[in-house]
């Protein structure tokens, strides 16, 4: 990110640009900066594309058209798709001929590295992978706007914070907000004002449903999945999140066979410390078998709602009440 920081500060751009990855925060932070950047908030010059099935004949002749009483045209395109499959051959052999008066803009959640208008990007502008941050990136972050604010705090409570807001920065910078006001007055945020503001997140209640359906204790965890639904999280995310704790539990399990401590595991999986420290009971309690188990039937169970043959709540009943 550091190239488009420097492009955006110099106001020397390059004729594409691609911001792709899981961080919706930073993609949207980006997006919004390249165009006041570029047109200076001028939409006159601005085009905007949405959606897979692009018209590229409309998007390369608007391309073509000159700015008007501007040095440049900026062409945004997202979540069309066209870094995960074909198609975009016609785009991929248009962008060297493209002028310099038109910059274009792509804001993708995946794309496929090998996919040839990838290379042509990457060739011509420049691709930034907007990833989740690192725990000690995050923190850094979140210290910064707390210091805007004259606020303080431990390292330790930092760490408490982020294990509840989690690694979303969009859900983090709201999680601030509010610690913010509730502090208003004092400097100092402590570990209890933390706890009081900051939103249990459905992370946080997946760890404790799996932490039950490690102990055996079926109707807790069918308690934590209701919880869930009536904060409208949806059955196939609450899937999502399950698969993924058991396959860090997997990790976790494998990193302490190695010998491995708490910190070293942590930043090997790039995770803070504590919720490593939460993990490697768990990791105990099962074997690799019985992990890999619950991981392939948490995969079955999508198939089996992706194909139709189940509901989705059902699904995740099946998983939670199954035994081993």
């Amino acid at each position: 990110m550091q190239v488009l920081n420097q492009d955006i500060k110099d106001k020397n751009f390059k004729p594409v640009y691609l911001l792709y990855g899981e961080e919706s925060f930073l993609k949207k932070s980006y997006k919004n900066r390249l165009r006041q950047a570029i047109t200076d908030g001028d939409d006159m010059n601005f085009n905007y594309f949405e959606g897979k099935n692009i018209d590229l004949d409309q998007l390369m002749n608007l391309a073509d058209t000159m700015p008007f009483f501007a040095e440049k045209r900026l062409i945004m395109v997202e979540d069309s798709g066209l870094f995960k499959s074909g198609g975009a051959e016609k785009l991929t052999e248009y962008l060297p001929q493209m002028p310099d008066t038109a910059c274009l803009v792509f804001i993708e959640s995946e794309v496929d590295k090998r996919n040839r208008l990838f290379k042509k990007v990457k060739e011509l502008g420049y691709p930034a992978e907007m990833a989740r941050q690192s725990p000690g990136q995050l923190g850094k972050w979140a210290g910064t706007i707390l210091a805007k604010e004259g606020k303080k705090i431990t390292g330790n409570t930092m760490e408490l914070f982020l294990s509840m807001a989690g690694d979303d920065m969009e859900n983090i910078k709201m999680e601030l907000e509010k610690l913010i006001s509730y502090t208003a007055g004092r400097d100092v945020i402590t570990n209890e004002d933390v706890e009081e503001i900051c939103t249990v997140r459905a992370v946080n209640k997946v760890f404790d449903m799996v932490n039950a359906i490690v102990t055996g204790k079926t109707r807790q965890a069918m308690d934590l999945y209701e919880d869930l639904l009536t904060l409208k999280e949806p059955p196939m995310r609450i899937l999502f999140l399950i698969a993924r704790q058991f396959n860090q539990i997997l990790q976790v399990k494998e990193l302490m066979e190695k010998g491995m401590d708490k910190s070293s595991i942590a930043s090997k999986l790039k995770i803070q410390p504590f919720v490593a420290g939460k993990i490697m009971p768990q990791s105990r309690s099962f074997t690799k078998e019985q992990i890999l188990s619950y991981v392939e039937l948490c995969v079955d169970m999508e198939e089996a709602v992706k194909t139709g043959r189940m509901q989705d709540r059902l699904a995740v009943e099946l998983l939670i009440t199954k035994k081993y």
